[in-house]
């Protein structure tokens, strides 16, 4: 396996970052890693639930999808 699939998988310094990104926002992290729909799904979905304090369940969500995502093999 090259070392390319090697470094972005789970716990990648890239998506440790994503992780990160996606706990300040939720959705970030899924931007980052050019996920634009689950950023956007997250982001919309998290927003929404905050209004009625159901927005954290999203935003953890949000934080371990970053933190877990492979990228698909080609």
């Amino acid at each position: 396996m090259s070392e390319e699939l090697q470094m972005s998988g789970q716990g990648s310094t890239g998506n440790v970052i994503a992780a990160v990104c996606s706990f300040f926002i939720p959705g970030l992290g899924q931007l980052v890693q050019g996920r634009f729909v689950a950023a956007g799904v997250q982001f919309v979905l998290a927003s929404l639930l905050w209004i009625i304090l159901l927005g954290w369940i999203i935003h953890l969500w949000s934080i371990i999808d970053a933190a877990r995502w492979k990228p698909p093999l080609y």
